[in-house]
């Protein structure tokens, strides 16, 4: 598995070109953060070599000029919206994300109430960060938004909204998702500080689509699958084309909406600064990948990664069948079917030879290791077992976990906590492996191989536990699975 991207590169000159930015305004610039400023696992995933916190380390190195707003919408607040990474709200996300920021130096100077209508719950939200120091802003829906210009931009429009004090040069507005409205945030800033007399910009960090790669390019469809449920589209910028006779890849929402943000920076400034949706970006991602192979080959297993999760979703849940109806058309468009990820074809060999659910895993130098399912052991954490003995030199007929240990514990999931699955998951696995390693060398050896096992990929034949899934996402693993329910 080789690195495809050259982050220290990209460090440099993704700093560097945002200080140009601030230049070319004057005063402050507003950068509007799409996706996410850390924990960006799909960039990770899609740029071999892109560290999940690279943006944030970008931002560090310009942390004394700038600052932060965290931006959320009162309507996600009044719904309790989760984040299906996390697993968390919201209002929550935005306390742990500034939090975060904090602890790393850098400076998060506010927060933002977005499409604010009077919601009891946002009030409520809003003194509760009060109280904790933390100064709190509404901005207020307008009517017709974006498309009633003349109502915008007025005193009736981003006139109504409160003005969020700031002091550095660089302002970036993130938010835990999308839909938080980072953008009218940042334009209703570029209102208020021109009737200030203040020279303010506006530019936008969106790290996909990469506007330098091809609208075809593996690594911009796998953007496509990951926003299936947004119904985000990659398309040519036509602006771009038509100014500068260059193409460039851009999206369906950026799009759409460049002439009504022409016309309002018309309003503001006197004329747009920008000729498109891609001058507005900061994104020198597509410089920075120093072996496309590598990306091409990654993007396209995030491809197949993202048609199972969302198969697996439509098993669970039931409601995301357009996204499955999407991604399957993307993987038709980029020529590709589920037997290039060599671990589902693996697993699914083994689950024919043995009857049984199974998994496979892909190690770094390419070895595949397969499991099943079997009385004492379910697939991942049989799969576990293997792939550690494997990485240690262990043969494979050797017992890391004696049957008599496993047995106890079997009878206490069962009779004292009432489950219907007696097999060990892999964290049991792991606890009982790190019991036995002060004792056993084999085990230690074993339990010492798990840091190998970063980047590897996954399949299984069944769908696995909530607390399977959480181990193999803390291994830094790539797992997918059949839409198949496991066998009690």
């Amino acid at each position: 598995m080789k690195n495809g991207f050259d982050n220290e590169k990209y460090l440099k000159i993704q700093s560097e070109q945002i200080k140009k930015r601030i230049e070319q305004f004057g005063d402050k610039l507003y950068l509007e953060f799409g996706g996410k400023l850390f924990d960006d696992h799909h960039a990770s995933r899609v740029l071999p070599g892109f560290l999940p916190d690279s943006k944030l380390h970008m931002l560090m190195q310009l942390k004394d000029m700038a600052e932060i707003l965290l931006v959320i919408s009162a309507l996600d607040i009044e719904k309790n919206k989760v984040r299906g990474d996390l697993g968390i709200t919201y209002d929550e996300d935005v306390l742990r994300l500034r939090a975060e920021f904090e602890k790393v130096g850098l400076f998060v100077s506010s927060v933002v109430i977005t499409h604010y209508n009077g919601q009891a719950s946002a009030d409520a939200y809003r003194l509760r960060l009060e109280r904790l120091g933390i100064k709190v802003y509404y901005h207020y829906t307008i009517e017709g938004y974006p498309n009633n210009v003349a109502l915008i931009d007025s005193d009736e429009g981003f006139g109504k909204n409160d003005y969020v004090e700031t002091t550095r040069p660089l302002v970036v507005v993130t938010a835990p998702g999308p839909g938080s409205g980072k953008m009218a945030v940042c334009l209703s800033q570029l209102y208020h500080e021109n009737k200030r007399n203040i020279k303010a910009g506006y530019a936008k960090f969106e790290t996909f689509p990469v506007w330098n790669l091809p609208l075809k390019h593996p690594v911009n469809i796998a953007y496509e699958a990951a926003t299936a449920d947004l119904n985000d589209v990659n398309m040519i910028d036509p602006f771009h084309l038509e100014a500068y006779g260059t193409i460039a890849t851009s999206y369906n929402r950026d799009i759409e909406i460049f002439p009504v943000l022409s016309t309002l920076f018309e309003g503001i400034y006197g004329e747009s600064p920008y000729k498109s949706p891609t001058d507005m970006g900061v994104n020198m991602i597509g410089f920075c990948m120093d072996n496309e192979e590598a990306c091409s080959k990654a993007a396209m297993e995030e491809i197949i990664r993202r048609y199972y999760y969302a198969l697996c979703n439509l098993a669970e849940k039931g409601n995301n069948e357009n996204e499955v109806n999407k991604i399957s058309l993307i993987l038709k468009q980029a020529k590709l079917t589920t037997e290039y990820r060599k671990t589902t074809v693996a697993a699914k060999e083994r689950k024919e030879l043995e009857g049984v659910p199974a998994a496979a895993i892909e190690l770094q130098d390419g070895t595949i290791i397969t499991s099943r399912t079997s009385p004492l052991l379910g697939p991942s954490a049989a799969l576990l077992l293997n792939a550690t003995k494997h990485l240690a030199g262990i043969p494979h007929d050797v017992k890391l976990i004696p049957e008599e240990m496993i047995a106890p514990i079997q009878r206490t999931k069962v009779t004292y906590l009432k489950g219907n699955n007696p097999r060990l998951h892999t964290d049991e696995v792991l606890v009982a492996l790190s019991m036995l390693s002060n004792q056993d060398e084999n085990c230690r050896r074993a339990i010492e191989q798990l840091p190998k096992l970063k980047g590897c990929q996954v399949h299984s034949t069944v769908m696995l536990s909530e607390v399977d899934r959480k181990i193999f996402k803390k291994l830094g693993v790539g797992l997918t699975c059949d839409p198949v329910k496991k066998v009690k």
